[in-house]
């Protein structure tokens, strides 16, 4: 199906917006009791259950995960367990999810963490930070490197359990209307930018402007803002943003591989078979994958469509842009995680597992790509 702005459009609500696992690493670390399952498994109980979303109805790729997730565990299930799902401020407002699941109004819901940390500050480092992990990255650090614990133990209190169900990957870095040559052209700059890295942006002297998705097109066309960041070139492309902005910039600085989250009401997921508990994490594990490789695949068409169908300049920060940026995300990000107890033992992990794959990383992909580079230059 083609997808055009206006479809794009159509239910848009706020939203922002990336081997084989052993089930424990994806379900949360501890064995669930299996008093009761045989009953329930001879008797053919079934289960409708309801999850809800902070994305509109239809979305790309995120909303649409959501619905693969849904299939998937009624298809493993044998219609067991039935899952609607609801888009954005259909069941409720896209941002109460986390709680409307704690409080058991849906069983289900999906998000990313950085939308809960008003309430929870430590959550926003199991989504994304500046200058913090790529997909792979993430993935390694929450699957084996003991982020699931730590977010497991994050969640129980408010009776959540947290599994990865997608990334974005390396998103884009935005458009503007005007040229970023060094730090000292983000003064003054009026960007839509959340988070830890509209954040960075204050600090460099640009103004974070919270815009709704569905305004962002008009208040950058009108001048209401300068710049806005979105995702990457599939999702920038639908939204027309090369209609209107003269210049597209990378990387993606401020979110480098944003983790998506399923998040169950604990009580009632530990209340179900094994069987199906076990259906769930491997169909989360299984999106999981899709969704970054929707992503990729969609964003190097999108990509190549932007460069070959319109007038929009490509562009990437210069080193020193980066290394100041670099340098400022450091200082938010390190005041950010010793804002709470939680939130530092959270961060303590993050940190030491990306210093320590970046040591193994630089010797794998930064040499291989490195060495592609030099081949295509003498091509």
């Amino acid at each position: 199906m083609k997808l055009t702005r206006k479809d794009f459009f159509r239910g848009l609500a706020l939203a922002t917006i990336s081997a084989p696992v052993v089930i424990k690493a994806l379900g949360g670390g501890q064995e669930a009791t299996a008093q009761g399952d045989s009953a329930n498994i001879i008797t053919g109980k079934s289960y409708k259950w309801k999850m809800v979303t902070t994305w509109p109805p239809g979305f790309p790729v995120l909303q649409e995960g959501c619905e693969l997730f849904a299939k998937k565990v009624k298809e493993m299930s044998g219609g067991r367990m039935d899952i609607q799902v609801y888009g954005g401020g259909e069941l409720v407002p896209p941002l109460e999810s986390f709680n409307a699941v704690g409080d058991g109004a849906a069983e289900i819901g999906h998000g990313a963490g950085y939308y809960w940390a008003g309430r929870l500050p430590a959550a926003q480092f199991f989504a994304s930070v500046p200058f913090g992990m790529n997909a792979q990255g993430m993935n390694a650090w929450i699957m084996n490197g003991g982020g699931q614990e730590l977010w497991n133990d994050l969640y129980a209190p408010y009776n959540v359990i947290p599994m990865p169900v997608g990334n974005s990957g390396v998103q884009m870095g935005g458009w503007f209307n005007r040229e970023i040559n060094s730090i000292e052209d983000f003064k003054g700059l009026k960007m839509r930018m959340p988070g830890l890295g509209g954040k960075v942006l204050q600090e460099v002297g640009g103004a974070a402007v919270l815009v709704a998705g569905s305004e962002l097109f008009t208040s950058l066309e009108r001048g209401v803002i300068d710049a806005t960041e979105w995702i990457g070139p599939y999702h920038d492309y639908l939204m027309g943003f090369h209609q209107i902005a003269k210049y597209y910039y990378a990387p993606g600085w401020h979110e480098a591989g944003t983790v998506l989250e399923l998040i169950f009401n604990k009580e009632k997921f530990e209340a179900l078979p094994t069987d199906l508990q076990a259906i769930m994490r491997n169909a989360a594990y299984a999106v999981n994958h899709w969704v970054l490789s929707e992503f990729e695949a969609k964003n190097s068409f999108y990509l190549q469509k932007i460069q070959n169908e319109t007038d929009v300049e490509m562009r990437s920060f210069t080193p020193q842009t980066l290394a100041t940026l670099r340098k400022i995300s450091e200082n938010v990000v390190s005041e950010a995680a010793n804002a709470d107890a939680s939130s530092k033992k959270v961060y303590e992990s993050f940190r030491k597992f990306q210093t320590e794959t970046a040591k193994w990383s630089s010797y794998s992909e930064e040499l291989y790509y490195r060495d592609l580079q030099e081949k295509e230059k003498e091509l």
